[in-house]
């Protein structure tokens, strides 16, 4: 509704975006009175008092107009009200979506698959997760991608840790991990490991079935473990693709000659571009001595078979990647190809330091997982449930916790996980908005209990925190389309805040199940309205909108 009413406020302002802002003192304020207060050097205020003598109000939405100090506040309708609890009640899950079509490819997470997710990983994988999510919302049809890094220096030894000390019965991707980083330890001493990862690498990318065969085993081995930590996060990947695909597809020579006909490709004893003339220092190379390829080589190739594929391709990548991918972006451009839009994030600090699995100096996203549900799980300890439900409920909360706070503080700003803040009911969390939503369902529950079915919303009975509440909740769709293009997730994240918020404060304001039938099922209806917006948010940040808390 929120959409409707803000292109009917365009239109009669004859303005545009620039001149149109969300405000505390109005339903939506207009500003385009103080650019033209300069030209015409006049008082903003005597400017917007002109302005709307010729404003053309169309539609059904608009229901007054105020100007103060310059400002030219516009307020909602009754119809506007009316017609917002009835699309949230009659959409239900709809509510919220749109259809501005597409063909999208996010890819996210792609994390080496030589050990287990790390809590780095998983703000990539978080972040990633949710563009899916809203921008399916917003009517694109998109496809998550898990590019696999099976092919450089990290595989090899990954492969050949394997084949010298084989792997335990633990989780497979630790174990892998394992022997990745033993066989790390030993190339320290031992000499003659680089000479084995280096023929391994070579016999890889030239395709020796052998080589194929034993890469292969080893990154499923990788994969299957970081497939059962992403479960854990509600995170779900469409296709996982193989960065040697792109060897072996004829993608890599495809570019290489691109970049040849261009004049770009430089050969002597490696292929390599001059960077300088994009200005950067050093060169980029793209084929080393042995004949293997660079990860940047088969990154480009990869790009250039997005750009066949897709309308619109978006990567999560961590900020230490801004290099390369600046790299990549004036290559492809150069050659005439359009380049990835780039959410890049900050890493999430420890106190343990910087993390590396080559030293094994890392702490897993699985242990913060567990760490984070042992926690969620002593705080219900003392709630009336079976204990299978004690660990659903846990089990939603710990998830809750994590993803909530890794996406809301905006990507590129560094963050620290506290499982403590992030698990406190009454704190700005994902558990306080878990407990909004359930306490929504309980006065529903009870309302239905007691006979009272019925839902009625009256204009003439909402008061001023109802009204704010209703507003926000009109402005869904509006934070769904802002999110799906500014590609900010913590976006969504403290619009459905806001609303867990604003829903509370109605609620410790205003009794519900009264004695007045009219009054009741006018707040009824305001609270089931309240009730599927935090559910369908919830859902969006991959959070499971429990009933009981």
């Amino acid at each position: 509704m929120f959409r409707a009413f803000y292109q009917e406020v365009k239109r009669a302002a004859g303005t545009d975006d620039r001149f149109l802002r969300e405000s505390e003192h109005a339903d939506l304020a207009c500003t385009v009175a103080f650019k033209l207060a300069k030209e015409k050097r006049k008082k903003p205020q005597e400017v917007a008092e002109e302005l709307i003598e010729d404003f053309e109000i169309t539609g059904d939405y608009i229901g007054r107009i105020e100007i103060e100090n310059g400002y030219i506040n516009f307020f909602a309708s009754q119809e506007f009200f009316e017609d917002t609890v009835s699309s949230i009640l009659d959409e239900d899950y709809r509510y919220g979506g749109l259809k501005l079509g597409g063909e999208v490819l996010v890819e996210h997470t792609s994390a080496n698959p030589d050990g287990p997710l790390h809590v780095g990983h998983i703000r990539n994988s978080i972040i990633g997760d949710t563009l899916v999510r809203v921008l399916r919302k917003a009517g694109m049809n998109v496809k998550a991608q898990y590019y696999v890094n099976d092919m450089g220096r990290q595989s090899a030894m990954a492969v050949l840790g394997v084949r010298r000390y084989g792997l335990g019965n633990g989780k497979p991707d630790h174990e892998v991990a394992k022997a990745y980083i033993k066989i790390n330890a030993d190339a320290e001493r031992d000499n003659a490991i680089d000479d084995e990862v280096e023929k391994l690498m070579i016999l890889y990318e030239k395709g020796d079935e052998g080589a194929i065969r034993i890469f292969r085993e080893v990154m499923e081995k990788a994969l299957e473990g970081v497939r059962e930590t992403l479960e854990e996060l509600n995170v779900e990947h469409d296709e996982y693709i193989w960065e040697s695909e792109f060897v072996r597809n004829g993608y890599v020579d495809r570019i290489l000659k691109m970049l040849e006909e261009r004049e770009l490709l430089e050969r002597d004893d490696v292929f390599r571009v001059d960077m300088g003339k994009f200005g950067y220092e050093k060169d980029v190379i793209l084929r080393r001595e042995n004949g293997t390829t660079l990860y940047i080589t088969r990154d480009l190739a990869y790009h250039l078979w997005k750009n066949e594929n897709y309308e619109r391709f978006i990567n999560v990548l961590g900020s230490d990647h801004k290099l390369i991918a600046n790299q990549l972006s004036d290559l492809l451009n150069a050659l005439d190809l359009k380049p990835p839009e780039i959410v890049f994030f900050e890493f999430v600090s420890l106190p343990e330091g910087s993390m590396s699995t080559r030293k094994g100096k890392f702490i897993s996203a699985d242990e913060l997982i567990q760490k984070t549900y042992q926690e969620a799980r002593k705080l219900i300890e003392d709630r009336d449930f079976s204990e299978e439900e004690k660990n659903k409920v846990a089990k939603a909360v710990a998830t809750g916790a994590l993803r909530f706070d890794f996406v809301r503080v905006s990507p590129e700003k560094p963050m620290t996980f506290d499982w403590k803040k992030a698990l406190d009911f009454e704190r700005q969390t994902a558990s306080y908005i878990q407990y909004t939503h359930a306490r929504a369902c309980s006065i529903m529950r009870k309302a239905v209990e007691a006979g009272y079915a019925d839902l009625d919303f009256r204009y003439e009975l909402m008061d001023d925190v109802e009204r704010e509440l209703l507003i926000l909740l009109s402005k869904f769709s509006f934070n769904v389309e802002k999110v799906a293009e500014s590609l900010r997730p913590n976006i969504l994240a403290e619009y459905v805040l806001d609303i867990a918020e604003k829903f509370n404060d109605f609620y410790h304001r205003n009794p519900v199940i009264t004695e007045d039938s009219e009054l009741r099922m006018h707040r009824l209806a305001v609270v089931d309205a309240a009730r599927i917006a935090l559910r369908n948010g919830l859902e969006l940040l991959g959070i499971e909108a429990l009933e009981r808390m």
